[in-house]
């Protein structure tokens, strides 16, 4: 029987939003940002811990060794291992895997996640039935790349197979015994097509209940279907909790550039009233060192202070270059956190942002509470009294995420719209 579950992600958006499934199934799931030296920060015995090795940004050798050392610190007996991975394939996670696979076994590669339009057939990602080639996202950091599983991965030397969808969809039996074959037949990462989420409801009983040496590597689709089985873990279900509603000033932290960013922030200003600022990259590249620093703090100061809610974003501009945005989104939080004693809430999109910001003020621990949709996890962190914390990776979630953890925060329901008004969004 499994006892608990180390989720290991390279960011810390993705390592809540692929934990947040098992939080609501009534399991103690905890977020850690110090993935090595956990073991002494954080409480071990959470059924299960989602550990961000902030491995996104480094060489694939660093982001390797960074990832296996996170198993090392923190496996224990009866507790399996989650890759989490992004569902449209960035970061250095292929490199990641086969530093984790002679550790724990064969590596049961499934990225999609249906409810959010991420698809695989014949070994290929999909967005919306897209080409993940011809995807925004992709052709910003990997233009000309082939996208496809079984290359990426054979790059690293892992021998490799494709399980299609129909064995997904035929006898459990027959399932559990063509993946055990081809772990019997050397194949290293097993990569599987779905196209819902009944075809990974599939997977996570088959492997689940299978004894051999294996690991599952996906997106938060599959980590779903896992949360969702009822005998997975050898532990009691808690009863839900709830975070305590914000009456205070909520911020709302951007460090994303993506498109769906900015349209969930003009729904958050159009239905929320939320004043935003827009901070120019060039300010952040130089930090305190640029001539209108100490402006740009007293205008984020002086809202905060005031009890007022506010949307805090980066700019774009011409020279912005996508390497940069760690750096960005560090001098981002520098600029927030003397405020930070002010907020009631926080919500922070993009995984380095989030991370930036609870590093600058010390929280290394969140414990997760809820979601408010796909991808959009609620927590508080370890120490108390803090404010709220919701996260979100960039480019995800309707147009609604921002506006509705808003109103989780608040613990509002979202007021009615005249007839007019909701044809008009349309």
């Amino acid at each position: 029987m499994t006892t608990g579950l180390l989720i290991i992600a390279d960011d810390l958006s993705g390592a809540a939003d692929c934990a947040i499934g098992f939080a609501g199934a009534g399991r103690r799931t905890v977020v850690t940002l110090d993935a090595t030296s956990a073991g002494t920060s954080i409480d071990t015995t959470a059924t299960v811990i989602a550990a961000d090795t902030d491995t996104r940004r480094l060489t694939p050798a660093e982001a390797a060794e960074r990832t296996a050392a996170a198993w090392r610190a923190l496996q224990s007996p009866g507790r399996r291992l989650y890759k989490k991975i992004d569902s449209t394939l960035r970061g250095n996670w292929t490199a990641e895997v086969a530093a984790l696979q002679p550790l724990a076994g064969l590596a049961i590669v499934a990225p999609a996640f249906p409810a959010t339009g991420r698809t695989v057939r014949e070994g290929r990602v999909l967005v919306h039935g897209a080409p993940l080639e011809s995807t925004e996202t992709w052709q910003l950091e990997n233009a000309g790349r082939d996208a496809g599983l079984a290359a990426l991965l054979q790059a690293e030397n892992l021998r490799t197979e494709v399980l299609s969808v129909d064995a997904l969809r035929g006898a459990p039996d027959a399932l559990r015994e063509k993946i055990a074959a081809s772990a019997s037949n050397g194949i290293q990462a097993l990569i599987v097509d779905a196209e819902t989420s009944d075809d990974l409801n599939a997977l996570a009983r088959a492997t689940a209940a299978m004894s051999e040496p294996l690991f599952w590597v996906g997106s938060g689709g599959l980590a779903r279907e896992l949360a969702a089985l009822p005998n997975l873990f050898d532990s009691e279900t808690l009863s839900a909790r709830q975070v305590a509603k914000s009456a205070g000033a909520i911020l709302i932290l951007v460090g994303s550039l993506s498109a769906v960013s900015e349209r969930q922030c003009a729904m958050l200003r159009e239905r929320a009233g939320v004043a935003e600022l827009i901070v120019p990259p060039a300010v952040l590249r130089e930090g305190a060192d640029h001539p209108t620093w100490g402006e740009w703090l007293g205008r984020i100061g002086a809202r905060l202070e005031a009890g007022a809610d506010l949307i805090v974003r980066i700019g774009r501009d011409d020279a912005f270059d996508p390497a940069e945005g760690a750096h960005l989104s560090t001098t981002l939080a520098a600029l927030v956190a003397p405020h930070f004693a002010h907020l009631d809430g926080l919500i922070a999109t993009g995984g380095e942002t989030a991370r930036a910001m609870l590093a600058a003020v010390n929280i290394g621990s969140l414990e997760l509470l809820a979601e408010v949709e796909a991808g959009v996890a609620v927590a508080r962190p370890g120490t108390a009294p803090l404010p709220a914390i919701v996260t979100k990776a960039g480019a995800f979630g309707s147009e609604h995420a921002l506006y509705g953890a808003y109103l989780h925060l608040r613990g509002a329901p979202e007021p009615e719209r005249s007839a007019a008004a909701t044809v008009a969004a349309r």
